[in-house]
C-alpha cells in the first residue's frame, strides 16, 4: 500500500504545483491564467532544447530555463498583454488568456521545432536513482517533484504571507491606485508576479514531461486535472489547493491496487477522479452561494479606468433621433458576405470546394459560441464536446439504425440538448471562472471516456458518416450547409430581437439588475444553454458528414480553444463573423502551406491566438471594428453626423435607448456599432 501512496504523492505533487501556481497567480493578479499549460510547455520545451539538443548539463539547463527564460517570458507577456487586463471583465480576461494558450505553443514550435522525443528527461540524472523508503521505493523524478512542491509552498505561503513583498502584492490586488499612493510601483510588483508565475508553470512542465510526455496535450490534461484542486480552494486558498491535489493523486494510484486499470471500469474511473472531486466541491459551494469570481481593483481604480475610456466598458449611445433607415449598411454587408459564399463553390476546384464546405460546416458549430459566449455572456469551453457528441451519435443512428444522415444529425442534436441544459443548471449560480473550469474539465473527461475509446475512436478514424444522397458533391454539400447556417443565424436574430433576447442582454450585463426587473436568470440561461448545445451538435454532425467520418481527434478541447480564439477574433456576437471564422480556420492553413511554405502551417493558429489577445484593447472583434468603419463612412456619405459625444448613456442607466426593431437583426454589428444598447431601460419589462 505504501508504494501506491508514494507514487500517488508524486502524481499529486505535480497536480499541486500546477494548482498552487494557478492560485498564486490569481490571488496576486486577479487573472485566472488559462494559458498556464502553454507556459508550462514553452519553458519545458526550452529546457529540452538546452539539455538534449544542445547538450547542456541538467543544472545549467534548469537554471537558464527557470531563472532566465521563464521570468523574461513572464515580463514580456505582462508588458504586451497582462497589464491591459487588470480591470477588464472576467470574460475579456479569460478570452485573452485563451488566445495566449493558442498562440504560444505553435510560436515556440515554429522557433524550436517539434521535439524529437516526447518522453523528455526531467530534473533528475539518467539513469534514475532509486531510493528505499520504509520498504517501498521512489525514484529520483518523484523526489524532484516533492522538492518542487516544497518550493511552491515556500514561495506561495512564505513570500506572500510573511514578507513585505507579499504585503505589496495583496495591496495591489485590493487597489492599484492606493498602492501607487503608498509609494509602491504597481507595475514593478505585477512584473514580478508574472515572472514568478511563468517560472512556476515551467517547473510543473519540466517535472511532468518524464511521465506524461512533452506535448501541449499532456500539459493541457495537467491543467484540467489541477482545476479540481483550484475549485476546491475557491481560487484563493493555497494550502487547500495543495491538499486536495495530493489527495487526488493518492486516490488515483491507490484505486489501482483494488481496480484493474486495464479493465473497462478502471479505464473509466481513473480519468474521472478529478472531475468527481470538482463536482463535489462545486455542488457544496454553489449551494452555499460561495462560488463567485474575484474582482480585482477597488472603486477608485474602476472610476479612473472609466474616465480613461476602458474599452471593456460597452457604452449604450442613443442614436440621436430615429435610427430607421431605408438601407441598413450592416445588413447589406451581411447579405454580400453570404452571397460571396454562395458563388464560391462554382468557382473553385474540387480540393478548395471541399475545404470551403468544411469551413461552412464549422461555422454552424461556431454559432453555438455566438449564442453562449456572445449572447449569454457565459464562458463555455465545452461546445466542441457537444459538437463531437452530435457527430458520434448521428453516425451511430446512421450506421446502426439506417437513418437518413440529415435527419440523424437533427435528432442527435435534440438528444444532446439535455446534457447542455444540465451543465447550465449546475453552473447557473457560479461565476464565469468556475463555468470555464467546469466546462473545460467536462470536455476533457468526455474526450477521454467516450471519444478516445473503441468503437468510437477506431484508431483515430472514428465511425463512417456519409453525406445525404442529394448532397454528395462538395458544391451541393456547401449549399446545404450554408442553408442550415442561414436558418440557424435567422433563429439567433429572432431570439435576439425577442423579449427573451432582451432578457439575455440584461442578464449578460448584470444578473442582480435583471432580477430587480423580474427577469428569471435561471430560465434565461437554460434557454441559452439549450439553443447553444443544439447548434453545436448540428455543427458537429455537419463536420462529420463533410469529412465522411467522425474523426474524434478533431473534437479535442484543445482544438475547441482554437475555435473560440478564431471566433472572438472576428467577433463573438456576430453571425457573419462565425461564417468568416469557420472559413478562415479551414482555408488559411492550406493557403500558407501551399502558397507560402510547408513549414508555416502553424502560422494561422498563431495569428488566431494573437487576434484573441487583441480583445484586451478591442473587445468587439475584427468584424465589428470593420462594421464600425462602415457605419462611420455611411454617415459621412449620407450626411449623418455621429452621435453627440456628450450624450452617451452608460449601460443600466434609466432611459438607455434600445435598438430599433428593424436594426436588431443586423448580422454584422453589435449594439454598440448600431448606435444603440441591448440593455433594458430601468422600469422596462422583459
Amino acid at each position: 500500500m505504501l508504494s501506491y501512496v508514494l507514487a500517488g504523492l508524486g502524481l499529486g505533487s505535480i497536480y499541486a504545483i500546477a494548482a498552487g501556481s494557478l492560485v498564486i497567480t490569481y490571488v496576486a493578479s486577479g487573472i485566472f491564467n488559462l494559458a498556464f499549460a502553454a507556459m508550462a510547455y514553452s519553458v519545458a520545451r526550452f529546457y529540452y532544447w538546452l539539455l538534449v539538443e544542445e547538450g547542456w548539463g541538467i543544472v545549467p539547463s534548469a537554471a537558464v530555463s527557470l531563472f532566465v527564460f521563464a521570468p523574461a517570458l513572464g515580463m514580456f507577456l505582462y508588458a504586451v498583454l497582462f497589464r491591459h487586463l487588470r480591470l477588464r471583465s472576467t470574460l475579456i480576461k479569460l478570452m485573452a488568456t485563451v488566445g495566449l494558450s493558442v498562440a504560444l505553443p505553435p510560436l515556440i514550435q515554429l522557433v524550436l521545432e517539434q521535439p524529437t522525443n516526447t518522453q523528455a528527461p526531467g530534473l533528475a540524472p539518467r539513469p534514475l536513482d532509486v531510493f528505499k523508503v520504509f520498504g517501498s521505493t521512489i525514484n529520483a523524478d518523484q523526489l524532484a517533484t516533492y522538492i518542487g512542491l516544497v518550493v511552491v509552498l515556500v514561495v506561495g505561503v512564505g513570500l506572500l504571507r510573511f514578507t513585505s513583498v507579499g504585503l505589496k502584492v495583496r495591496a495591489l490586488v485590493d487597489s492599484e491606485a492606493l498602492t501607487s499612493l503608498s509609494g509602491t510601483s504597481p507595475g514593478k510588483v505585477s512584473l514580478g508576479v508574472w515572472a514568478a508565475s511563468v517560472t512556476l508553470a515551467g517547473l510543473a512542465g519540466i517535472l511532468l514531461a518524464p511521465t506524461q510526455g512533452l506535448s501541449v496535450q499532456s500539459m493541457t490534461f495537467l491543467m484540467s486535472a489541477a482545476f479540481a484542486a483550484v475549485v476546491a480552494a475557491k481560487l484563493r486558498s493555497l494550502p487547500l489547493a495543495v491538499g486536495v491535489a495530493l489527495l487526488m493523486g493518492v486516490t488515483t494510484n491507490v484505486l489501482e491496487k483494488y481496480i484493474d486499470p486495464s479493465s473497462t471500469f478502471g479505464a473509466v474511473i481513473k480519468p474521472a477522479i478529478p472531475f468527481i472531486f470538482m463536482l463535489l466541491f462545486l455542488l457544496y459551494y454553489a449551494l452555499r452561494g460561495q462560488a463567485g469570481d474575484l474582482v480585482a481593483g477597488g472603486a477608485l481604480d474602476r472610476a479612473i479606468a472609466t474616465q480613461g475610456g476602458d474599452p471593456s466598458v460597452v457604452s449604450a449611445v442613443a442614436g440621436g433621433g430615429s435610427n430607421r433607415r431605408f438601407l441598413n449598411p450592416g445588413l447589406l454587408a451581411g447579405v454580400i458576405v453570404i452571397g460571396i459564399f454562395a458563388m464560391l463553390p462554382g468557382m473553385l476546384d474540387k480540393f478548395w470546394s471541399g475545404l470551403l464546405a468544411g469551413g461552412v460546416a464549422l461555422a454552424i458549430a461556431l454559432l453555438s459560441y455566438t449564442l453562449v459566449v456572445g449572447e449569454g455572456g457565459m464562458v463555455w469551453l465545452s461546445q466542441i464536446t457537444f459538437a463531437g457528441g452530435g457527430a458520434v451519435l448521428s453516425a451511430e443512428l446512421v450506421r446502426n439504425w439506417g437513418w437518413e444522415p440529415l435527419v440523424a444529425v437533427l435528432v442527435a442534436a435534440v438528444i444532446i440538448v439535455p446534457v447542455g441544459v444540465v451543465i447550465g443548471l449546475l453552473t447557473i449560480r457560479l461565476g464565469n471562472l468556475y463555468i470555464a473550469l467546469v466546462t473545460l474539465t467536462f470536455g476533457s473527461l468526455i474526450t477521454t471516456l467516450v471519444f478516445r475509446r473503441d468503437p468510437y475512436y477506431n484508431f483515430g478514424s472514428g465511425q463512417p458518416m456519409p453525406r445525404p444522397e442529394y448532397a454528395t458533391t462538395n458544391d451541393d454539400f456547401t449549399y446545404l450547409a450554408l442553408a442550415v447556417f442561414c436558418i440557424l443565424a435567422i433563429l439567433i436574430v429572432n431570439v435576439r430581437r425577442s423579449t427573451a433576447g432582451l432578457a439575455m442582454s440584461a442578464v449578460r450585463f448584470s444578473e442582480s439588475g435583471a432580477k430587480t426587473l423580474g427577469i428569471s436568470v435561471v430560465q434565461t440561461k437554460v434557454l441559452v444553454s439549450g439553443l447553444a448545445t443544439f447548434t453545436a451538435a448540428v455543427g458537429g454532425g455537419f463536420i462529420a458528414m463533410n469529412a465522411g467520418s467522425t474523426l474524434p481527434d478533431s473534437f479535442d478541447p484543445a482544438v475547441g480553444l482554437v475555435w473560440l480564439a478564431v471566433l472572438v477574433t472576428m467577433g463573438a456576437r456576430s453571425n457573419i463573423a462565425a461564417l468568416i471564422a469557420g472559413a478562415l480556420f479551414v482555408l488559411m492553413p492550406q493557403i500558407f502551406q501551399i502558397y507560402i511554405s510547408t513549414d508555416l502551417g502553424d502560422v494561422p493558429t498563431i495569428l488566431f491566438g494573437l487576434g484573441a489577445l487583441g480583445l484586451a484593447l478591442h473587445p468587439e472583434g475584427t468584424v465589428v471594428q470593420v462594421g464600425n468603419n462602415i457605419m462611420s463612412l455611411y454617415r459621412k456619405l449620407f450626411g449623418r453626423s455621429d452621435p453627440d459625444p456628450e450624450a452617451p448613456v452608460p449601460p443600466g442607466t434609466p432611459g438607455a435607448a434600445l435598438p430599433d426593431r428593424d436594426e436588431a437583426d443586423n448580422p454584422l454589428l453589435t449594439p454598440t456599432a448600431r448606435g444603440g444598447s441591448a440593455t433594458i431601460p430601468a422600469g422596462g419589462q422583459a
